[in-house]
Parts: structure tokens; C-alpha cells; sequence
């Protein structure tokens, strides 16, 4: 792979961002698939892991495996350290006011459940409005469907433009006294569109409406301070950020999280445990982490958030742009493609559906070549379903990837098509 190097706009004049030296942290970017050297641009749905993130669990597991919180033995300190050590960074990575606000889930969607199970389930009623946005993932639209039959409240749906930004005049049209919740992703993970979260939220609180964002696909490619956006709820997945799958993050507002009950019983959520006077729980974020932990993943997740700010969250940033920009410049070359998400403001996502070719016999054809792009409807059906399709081929980008990737992707695009027509 030729070296890339591009100045880093939001850096110093002599920074540079080395791209070949970046990948070579990434051992499975040196494979080949199918006898072509691997391009991964399948980033949306989970992004590839550094050596140094991979070199966590060898050394848990092999130094200072013990739970949590619990011994007073030296490997229990050192583990338990290290898990700590996570929350602060996460404090620090989402600039939340206080570590306690931080609670580790198993990815997004187990955190927006966290919030419609113990938030929802006590505050939301018949006559009561939850906003969600046409652009959202399953995993912020099934929750509340779910939780809506059971508490007989109303969900109302905020609508997109034909260039697949959400359209705001609706938005504020939608708000009113009612609305109890808006539930809204940062970027969209089928179009990449990047909502104004921070303006919605403004928005929501003037109507007295609490805000979840859906940070699924914001964390990985741009900077995010709740503190900011004034997020009541903030959600984001470790594989998405060069970390393990299995964690994930909630930040909550310490006021919510206080008065909000347990989702799950257990180990270590609890204060005191009786069988004649019942049970009380512990302070928070504890009183949300049930049961032993994903540990070692945790602890990953802290050394992947390291490695992102050491390159720089608004240097991979800005070369995810230069990414976008060029790929979305070679594709609109090719005959009879049509971009979905066309807004002004985008992160690193590029859905395109080709005239009379079927998206998965695109993506099928294409990984014969060593290209990997994600193909169907990317849990984000009613949107498809908007624009009148039923699945998009989708090439999404990381820190890693080149523009001599995205020509050979745009080169192999090419070729599928001239197969399969």
C-alpha cells in the first residue's frame, strides 16, 4: 500500500497524520481475502482493533485476572484499578461532569434499553409523547414500540428531507407539552448523516422533555462533549471505537441516574440484602452494573479510547472527510448509482444503490475482489423503506483506510457492476 500522508487540518502546521504507520498497528489489515489484499470498509458496523487494544486481554488474563471490587488480594486491586481507570477515561473522552455518570452496558442497545426499562417504565403514560427520528436504528425504535403497548404512551416519528436530513421546521412542530422524551441518533449509521443534537436538545427542554442520543456512530468519527450538547442520556458501542465488542457506555445526568431504579438485580448493585427488611442499593453507577462485568473488555475499551486521542479524534476526523469527499466524488461517476444521503453535514458513510443490480449480489461479487462493505437494510428498515428500497450497498471509513483503497474499491465497483448487468 503506497504511504499516504495529508496535513491534519486542526493540528499543529507540522503535524502530519501517517496513515501506513497507522495500519501497521492493525494486524488484520496485512491479510489477504480471497487473494486480494483486505480493504475493510465496513467500519459503520465494527471497526477493526490496534495491537495495543488486542494486547489487553493477553495480559489480564495472564497477570491479573480477579473480579472486581470485591478481594482485598493484590490482583483484585489491580484489576479492579484498571476498570476504574476506564470510567475516567470515558469521564474525560465524553467531557462528562463526574465518573459516576459513566455506566458500562453491553453496547448501545442494551444502554437505550437501561433508559426505557428504569426511566421509561416509571415516567412515561398514556397521553405521553416519545420523539424518535426516521433515521433511527432498530435499536432506538423496537425499545419504545416495546415499552409504548405496555405504557399506552405515543410515539411520534420526526421526518427527513429528500437529501436524508431530518427535517427541523417538523421537529419543532412535533414538540410540545406532551413530548416526555426525544430519542435521537448523533449521526446516522445508513446514511451518515450527522443530526444538530445540541439544537434539538435546546429545543426538548424548553418543553420540559428529557434528550437520549444515540452515539453509536458520532464517537468514532468526531468529538462529543455532553456537557455541550446538554445530553440527559449519551450512548455509544466499544466496537465501534477500535475497541472489543460486548461494552458499551451510558452517561446520564447524575440527577437522573439517582432517581431512576435498578433495571437488573444481583451482585454488586446492592447496599444491604434481607430477607425480613428487603434490599437496598448501591450509589450509582453501580447501582446499574450488576454481576460480574466484561472486565477484560472494559479495560480494553479504556486502551482504545487511549489510542483515538493519541492520533487525534479531530485528525481522524478530518481524514475521514477527505475519505468521503473523494469517494462520493469516483462513485457519482459510475452509471446508474444513485447515493443515499446526500446532507450537507455527513460522517464517513456512503449508501448507494445501483439500477438494476441487487445490492447483496453486489457485496457478495465485490469481497471476491478483497473489498468488504456491509449490504441490506444496516437495522435502519423504515428509512429504507423511505426512500423506496428495500437494501443499499454501504462503504463506511475509519482511521485507517486509504484513497488508494477507495480507488480500488471505486475500480472493483466497477467491474462487479460490468458482471452482473
Amino acid at each position: 500500500m503506497p504511504h499516504t500522508v495529508i496535513e491534519t487540518p486542526l493540528e499543529q502546521d507540522s503535524a502530519r497524520y501517517d496513515v501506513a504507520a497507522l495500519r501497521r498497528e492493525f494486524p488484520v489489515l496485512s491479510r489477504e481475502v480471497n487473494g486480494k489484499p483486505l480493504i475493510y470498509l465496513d467500519n459503520a458496523a465494527t471497526s477493526q482493533t490496534p495491537q495495543p487494544v488486542i494486547d489487553v486481554f493477553s495480559d489480564y488474563y495472564s497477570r491479573y485476572n480477579a473480579n472486581i471490587h470485591r478481594g482485598l488480594h493484590t490482583l483484585a486491586d489491580e484489576a479492579t484499578a484498571a476498570f476504574e481507570g476506564t470510567r475516567q477515561r470515558v469521564k474525560g473522552f465524553l467531557n462528562a461532569e463526574d465518573a459516576r455518570q459513566i455506566i458500562f452496558t453491553r453496547g448501545t442497545t442494551e444502554a437505550i434499553n437501561l433508559v426505557a426499562q428504569s426511566w421509561g417504565r416509571t415516567q412515561l403514560h398514556p397521553g405521553d409523547e416519545v420523539l424518535i427520528s426516521m433515521l433511527e436504528h432498530h435499536s432506538n425504535i423496537v425499545p419504545w414500540q416495546l415499552l409504548a403497548a405496555e405504557r399506552g404512551f405515543t410515539i411520534k416519528v420526526i421526518p427527513v428531507d429528500a437529501n436524508g436530513a431530518l427535517d427541523m421546521d417538523a421537529y419543532r412542530e412535533l414538540l410540545s407539552e406532551r413530548t416526555k422524551l426525544v430519542a435521537v441518533n448523533h449521526v446516522s449509521n445508513a446514511l451518515g448523516t450527522i443530526n444538530p443534537v445540541k439544537e434539538m436538545t435546546s429545543l426538548a427542554h424548553q418543553f420540559g422533555a428529557l434528550t437520549l442520543v444515540d452515539g453509536a456512530q458520532a464517537a468514532p468519527h468526531q468529538r462529543v462533549d455532553v456537557q455541550d450538547i446538554d445530553a440527559d442520556f449519551y450512548a455509544f458501542s466499544g466496537h465501534k471505537v477500535y475497541g472489543p465488542t460486548g461494552v458499551g457506555v451510558l452517561y446520564g445526568k447524575k440527577a437522573l441516574l439517582e432517581a431512576m431504579p435498578p433495571w437488573q438485580g444481583g451482585g454488586e448493585m446492592i447496599d444491604t440484602v434481607s430477607f425480613d427488611a428487603g434490599t437496598t442499593f448501591a450509589a450509582i453507577p453501580h447501582k446499574f452494573e450488576a454481576g460480574t462485568p466484561a472486565i477484560a473488555e472494559v479495560i480494553a475499551l479504556g486502551r482504545a479510547l487511549e489510542w483515538m486521542e493519541g492520533v487525534g479524534v479531530e485528525a481522524i476526523s478530518a481524514w475521514e472527510g477527505v475519505l468521503l469527499d473523494h469517494a462520493t466524488q469516483a462513485v457519482s461517476q459510475v452509471e446508474g448509482l444513485r447515493i443515499l444521503g446526500t446532507a450537507p453535514n455527513k460522517a464517513g458513510v456512503l449508501s448507494f444503490v445501483v439500477d438494476g443490480v441487487h445490492a447483496q449480489d453486489i457485496g457478495l461479487l465485490i469481497d471476491q475482489l478483497g473489498v468488504a462493505i456491509r449490504t441490506g437494510h444496516h437495522c435502519a428498515q423504515p428509512l429504507l423503506h423511505h426512500f423506496g428500497v428495500e437494501a443499499t450497498c454501504r462503504a463506511s471509513f475509519a482511521a485507517y483506510n486509504t484513497l488508494e483503497e477507495v480507488e480500488t474499491f471505486v475500480a472493483a465497483l466497477n467491474r462487479v457492476i460490468g458482471m452482473v448487468r
